[in-house]
Formats: structure tokens, C-alpha cells, sequence
């Protein structure tokens, strides 16, 4: 029943979203507590943590046979960081960045998403597909450590990471934590794809094209109360610093980890539209941030950003239903 899905569906956002914060607090407090630097944390553990949903809905969906939806979640919760989440956090209020390091994690993503669309070319994400994604996202996070490492101390971002993370808990109750924060991303998964499948199926929608909406709009729901928890206490560092790490996550780790449970084909839509409409977004949201206003980061802009993310779902539900 139509009642019963769309329950399935809030309730699974509901559990994916309290798990994703007690799995980040937990994987951040175990991280403080073994002495890691808090830019490290934030730049890697936090981000880790903070796409846990969009990896677990995307496994869980992958076990199902519905490698599709994993794939629509990787691109579509891209495409909702930067539209819906930056820019309708700097609807609420302008973003000034003031972190060098932000500037070179951007280009880290823009390196992860050439990594992703390599793979995809060929419209089938395989297993070896998934291995490439997952040994560049080892890599990766080697670089950015070693970026974390010779960022200065007076980067805003690492002021802004210290004040945010939770404090050193003892070592059985990060891991408890943890391991919570886990099950309820599980169970949350488990029912947002029970819920979206169904709908799908019901509605003649494709799973890609539910992977791309509801599934990935779910999915940024953590982006976007930690964004805008961040533009409250004047962090717009941290705001976007929580979008370009997600994204690059999303590129290697979201779309790789699938690929090993469940390979599969996909059709020419997920390039030619939201792959491309995904690059174009980020390429306006880099221009936008670093160029254009120089670290400033304005409510006109943020509109333009949210609107585009808007045309978007409705261009795609048209094209679902056309």
C-alpha cells in the first residue's frame, strides 16, 4: 500500500539520519581519543562518517539487484549537496570562506569525479570498476592527510573542526557508538529502499530515477542539518568543507562499494543527463566560491544554485513520467 511506502520511507530517513550522527560522533571520538589532529578527523573520518547512509542505502539496494538505485544515489546526492544543500544554505544566510585548504579539497573532488566518469563510460559499473574507485579513494585520502598535515594552524577550517567534533569519550562508548549509530543506518536503509522500490514500482518510475530523487534527496538530509547547524554558529568553512567532502565520497566510495556487491549495466541517461548535470553544477559552485566572490559566497547565488536543483527534479520526474 501507497501509505505504508511512504511510511517505510520517512521512517527510514528518520533512522538514517539519528544513526548518521551518533555513527559520526562515535567515529570522530574514537579518532580524537588516538590522537588524531582535528583537521584529519574532519577532512577524512568525519567525511567517512557522513557518507555512511549513501553507502549503506546503496549496498542494501546492490544486495537487492537494484545496482541502479546506487548509482542514481551517488550522482543525485551530488547534485542535491551542491543545490540543495549549499544553496539553500546561503539562502538562509551568505557563506564567507576563508580556508586555503577548502580550495585544494575542491580539487581533490574535481579529481574524483574524472576517477568516477572514467568507470562509468562504458555504462556498466563492474566489480573491477569498484576496485579502481575504492584503491583511488585509498590514495586519495593520503593526499588529503597530507594536505590536513601542512595546513597551518591558523586555517579557519581546523578551528572550526576542533570547536564541532564531540568530545573524547572512552573507548567503549565511541565504539558503542559506533556500532549504534550502524544498526540504525542499517535498519534506515533497509526501509527507505523497501519504501522507494516500491513506489517505483508502482508509479512506473525507473530505480535510477529514485536513486537520483527520493533516495538521494534522503540521503543529504545529515548534509544539510550539519550545514546549516554550521552557518548558525558563523562556519561557513565548515558548511561547504561538509559538501565538497561528501561529494568526493560519493564519487568513489558510494558508487564503489556496490559495484563489488552487484555489478551491473546502466542506460545512456545517467551520463548524458545527470552525470553531466552534476559536473556543470560543481564547476559553477567552484567558480561561484573561489572565483567570482572570492570566498564570498552570496544569497543571489545560493538561490540560482537551489533553483537549478529544483529544474532539475522536475525535469527529471517529467522525463520519468513523459
Amino acid at each position: 500500500m501507497l501509505s505504508a511506502d511512504i511510511l517505510f520511507i520517512l521512517g527510514g530517513l528518520a533512522l538514517l539520519v539519528y544513526g548518521a550522527d551518533r555513527f559520526v560522533d562515535g567515529a570522530a571520538s574514537t579518532a580524537r581519543g588516538l590522537g588524531v589532529a582535528p583537521l584529519i578527523i574532519g577532512l577524512t573520518i568525519v567525511g567517512i562518517a557522513t557518507s555512511a547512509p549513501e553507502v549503506l542505502v546503496g549496498s542494501v539496494a546492490a544486495l537487492d539487484g537494484k545496482t541502479n538505485i546506487a548509482i542514481g544515489n551517488a550522482i543525485g546526492s551530488n547534485i542535491a549537496n551542491i543545490g540543495l544543500v549549499l544553496g539553500g544554505t546561503a539562502l538562509l544566510c551568505p557563506l564567507v570562506v576563508g580556508s586555503k585548504t577548502l580550495r585544494r579539497e575542491y580539487l581533490i573532488m574535481a579529481a574524483a569525479t574524472l576517477i568516477a566518469l572514467a568507470v562509468l563510460l562504458d555504462q556498466r559499473l563492474s566489480r573491477v570498476d569498484g576496485m579502481i574507485l575504492l584503491g583511488s579513494l585509498c590514495a586519495i585520502l593520503c593526499w588529503v592527510v597530507m594536505i590536513a598535515r601542512q595546513a597551518p594552524a591558523s586555517d579557519p577550517l581546523a578551528g572550526e573542526f576542533e570547536q564541532e567534533l564531540p568530545p573524547v569519550y572512552p573507548l567503549g562508548r565511541s565504539l558503542l557508538l559506533m556500532l549504534f549509530g550502524l544498526v540504525l543506518l542499517l535498519a534506515g536503509a533497509e526501509l527507505l529502499v523497501r519504501g522507494a522500490v516500491s513506489i517505483a514500482r508502482l508509479l512506473g518510475i525507473s530505480d535510477l530515477v529514485i536513486g537520483l530523487s527520493i533516495i538521494a534527496v534522503g540521503t543529504s538530509l545529515p548534509e544539510l542539518a550539519a550545514s546549516i547547524a554550521s552557518v548558525i554558529k558563523n562556519e561557513a568553512d565548515l558548511a561547504i568543507g561538509n559538501v565538497i567532502g561528501s561529494n568526493m565520497f560519493n564519487m568513489l566510495m558510494v558508487l564503489g562499494v556496490p559495484a563489488l556487491i552487484h555489478p551491473d549495466s546502466f542506460g545512456l541517461d545517467a551520463l548524458l543527463r545527470d552525470f553531466s548535470i552534476m559536473i556543470l553544477l560543481s564547476l559553477i559552485m567552484g567558480w561561484m566560491v573561489f572565483i567570482h566572490g572570492k570566498g564570498r559566497f552570496d544569497r543571489i547565488e545560493g538561490g540560482f544554485l537551489f533553483a537549478c536543483f529544483l529544474g532539475y527534479q522536475g525535469w527529471l520526474f517529467y522525463s520519468a513520467t513523459a
